[in-house]
């Protein structure tokens, strides 16, 4: 399924695809970003902003959530980046992010849950 794809054989979704797109935290939605294969808090709402690139997009993780690695898939390196407790694939890192990091976190919907701050869990896979 496009889950395992994506967490496993390091796919993308298509842009737009996601309903966790849909969570905003300047609309009053706050909880957490998990891991789909193991349910690691990656992000937290309140690091999600739009970056207009039709994937959920974050500005920082939480602690060390994730780790980093060169990706040349698309013939120039890119910085992959996975969950740093069961090494699923999650998305990819830019320099083009809004401040304080100037990161942008370009993850796939597919690879995380969202559980708001009431404990109510979204997964975004299909």
């Amino acid at each position: 399924d496009e889950q395992y794809r994506i967490l496993r054989e390091e796919g993308t979704e298509p842009a737009w695809s996601s309903v966790l797109n849909s969570i905003k935290p300047e609309a009053g939605d706050t909880g957490v970003f998990l891991c789909a294969g193991c349910k690691q808090p990656l992000f937290r709402s309140e690091q999600k902003f739009e970056s207009g690139s039709g994937w959920p997009s974050f500005w920082a993780p939480v602690g060390a959530a994730v780790t980093e690695r060169t990706d040349f898939k698309m013939i120039l390196p890119r910085t992959e980046i996975r969950c740093s407790n069961c090494n699923s694939h999650l998305g990819h890192v830019f320099d083009d992010g809004p401040p304080p990091t100037g990161q942008r976190f370009c993850m796939n919907g597919a690879a995380m849950l969202y559980c708001d701050d009431d404990q109510e869990l979204i997964a975004a896979a299909k």
